[in-house]
């Protein structure tokens, strides 16, 4: 299976893609558009569209354009746009991040999970710091070291090396030192990371079970296995995520 058909799956009962209850992000969504009433978003990454979608429903007033790579995703997203009724509030663009530009600037500008898309999370501020617009917020998630990795944390995530994070501390002096300020910050709890790697896990796996005449059901069950495994015996405990709302100095 491609990592794209795996990762829709995994995601099929927990659409944001990162370690945040849907309270979390109805939380950092109300203060990454505090007090603009019309407003334009970007989303660079969107898969199917979950952060742009929840703030259109939240702000009538509000734009929204998201890039991905992913098509079917995007087809999903365009398809729960119209039944959301907000499908003529949003552009959706099937091209690499990296790749976009904006004839104009947005007013927020979301990157969740996906700074990978950059190669990192400070090659992702100086992305989006050409597509803001003056006074505009920056929604940026990542991940950071709890605790110094073990061998087997490293591995689990794939083969990270010990230099690819820092700690929260480290991870904010960085942020700060490339001229953005935090105005606000969630890191999620264990409990936000246990519900979405067994979301993750289970939905693979449960749509293995249900299709198990189909040809990929296989590689799905091998990939949730070892996934848990990755995360149960690996990095949990040791890697953070954090979600920071950035303003330009």
């Amino acid at each position: 299976m491609d990592r794209q058909q795996i990762s829709r799956l995994a995601h099929a009962h927990h659409p944001i893609a990162a370690p945040l209850t849907d309270e979390s992000v109805a939380r950092i969504l109300a203060r990454a558009t505090a007090g603009t009433e019309r407003g334009r978003a970007l989303d660079l990454g969107c898969g199917e569209g979950a952060w742009l979608l929840r703030a259109l429903a939240a702000n009538p007033g509000w734009q929204a354009v998201g890039v991905d790579l992913d098509a079917a995703a995007l087809t999903k997203a365009r398809e729960a746009a119209t039944a959301l009724g907000v499908d003529r509030r949003i552009g959706l663009h099937h091209l690499d991040a990296r790749e976009f530009t904006a004839s104009e600037p947005f007013d927020l500008v979301l990157c969740v999970g996906a700074t990978h898309a950059f190669g990192g999370l400070l090659p992702t501020l100086a992305a989006a710091r050409g597509l803001l617009a003056p006074g505009g917020r920056l929604l940026v998630g990542d991940g950071f070291w709890q605790r110094e990795p073990s061998q087997a944390a490293l591995d689990g995530l794939g083969g990270a090396a010990r230099e690819d994070y820092a700690d929260l501390a480290t991870t904010t002096d960085r942020v700060q030192a490339d001229g953005w300020t935090p105005v606000f910050g969630y890191v999620s709890s264990e409990q936000e990371w246990d519900d979405y790697e067994f979301s993750w896990t289970g939905s693979l796996a449960e749509w293995a079970l249900e299709h198990p005449d189909h040809p990929d059901a296989a590689a799905a069950r091998e990939a949730a296995d070892r996934h848990r495994a990755e995360w149960l015996r690996g990095y949990r405990g040791t890697f953070g995520f954090v979600t920071y709302l950035l303003r330009r100095d």
